[in-house]
């Protein structure tokens, strides 16, 4: 290939382009294409490369702490999960009306599968997802208060176009996270989608923010504009466990 050429190439940010360019070339020769279809060809090329190098980049800062895919949910082994109302969150609409996602039910039932599958499908769509578990936000918060620079994590919290908080309710919250976490649910109201998951029911929050005035606050922001999964079943786990043999069938 011409240096000059493929110098440009680069320059103009056309890095597949001019990598494979030679046998962009060669298949166009071969098959006597148009220089409008080559031209049409190399740019699908082209871009389907930066929206794949795009894609796999937004997965690594949305930080998920493993692949899910709604394909792979159970909707038979999990009835109480609404399959039209987890249809119509995977179009993303929610997002752009600023609308939350809610997930309750007790350890192992699919609440992260979910959240995470509807986190992916955004992401694919092009919208932009932060995951933290409830536990890493505390933490994170912490350390940011410590160091002072605690407008910086809400203003990264706040940020993204979905903010995905897991494990909520594992562990209470003290007084300056509980805080923190409303001033981000605040921040975001109306404006950026929150998915959460938590095995506590709404009248628990309190225990859980250690205030009840502050738990109805958060509620009422959250709620506004929301759809609740109440997910109620048998452990998806305990399921593979008993599949193996693990443990028996019958407890």
């Amino acid at each position: 290939m011409n240096q000059q050429l493929e110098y440009r190439l680069k320059s103009l940010g056309l890095e597949y382009t001019a990598l494979h360019i030679d046998h962009l070339v060669e298949d166009a020769s071969r098959d006597n294409i148009s220089y409008l279809d080559f031209l049409i060809n190399l740019v699908d090329e082209e871009w389907e490369q930066r929206e794949k190098q795009l894609l796999e980049k937004r997965i690594h800062t949305a930080r998920f702490p493993f692949s899910k895919s709604i394909s792979d949910f159970d909707f038979e082994f999990q009835p109480s999960v609404n399959e039209k109302r987890v249809k119509e969150t995977l179009t993303c609409r929610f997002i752009e009306n600023g609308e939350n996602r809610i997930l309750l039910g007790p350890p192992g039932v699919g609440k992260t599968h979910l959240a995470i599958s509807f986190g992916m499908e955004a992401l694919i769509k092009g919208y932009t997802v932060k995951f933290i578990t409830a536990d890493e936000f505390v933490n994170e918060c912490r350390k940011a208060s410590a160091k002072e620079i605690l407008h910086y994590f809400i203003n990264r919290m706040s940020k993204p176009d979905i903010l995905i908080v897991d494990e909520l309710g594992y562990f209470p919250f003290d007084e300056l996270t509980a805080n923190v976490f409303f001033q981000i649910v605040s921040k975001r109201y109306e404006r950026g989608a929150m998915i959460l998951t938590s095995n506590k029911s709404y009248v628990e929050w309190g225990k859980v923010f250690g205030d009840d005035v502050l738990a109805t606050a958060i509620l009422d922001r959250l709620l506004h504009h929301s759809v609740t999964f109440n997910i109620k079943g048998e452990s998806f786990r305990m399921k593979e466990k008993k599949q193996a043999g693990i443990i028996p069938v019958q407890l």
